[in-house]
């Protein structure tokens, strides 16, 4: 499913047009958006029964390209993340 999938998912299931849907869908998914916005800020979106999104510190490290043999170093970086709920997993690996 991509964004568009997404909006039109969004727009059946409310009775919405997909304009509006879109809004909807950009409120939150957008790089402006409301999950963006809080995880720039540092804080964590927990959503209950679906998972939660929040930002891990990764500490600086050597990597070695390995058709040149040449090392170089790469810079500490804070990165999004998303831990599923139980909930969400046990949907998941439930056998069909």
């Amino acid at each position: 499913m991509n964004k568009q999938d997404l909006v039109t998912a969004v727009a059946k299931q409310l009775g919405l047009s997909k304009a509006k849907a879109a809004e909807i869908t950009e409120l939150f998914f957008s790089p402006s958006g409301v999950i963006a916005a809080e995880l720039k800020r540092g804080g964590k979106v927990a959503i209950s029964g679906f998972g939660s999104f929040e930002t891990r510190k990764r500490a600086a490290r050597e990597w070695r390209d390995p058709r040149t043999g040449k090392s170089s170093n790469i810079k500490a970086s804070v990165v999004p993340a998303f831990r599923a709920s139980r909930t969400l997993r046990d949907l998941v690996n439930r056998k069909r």
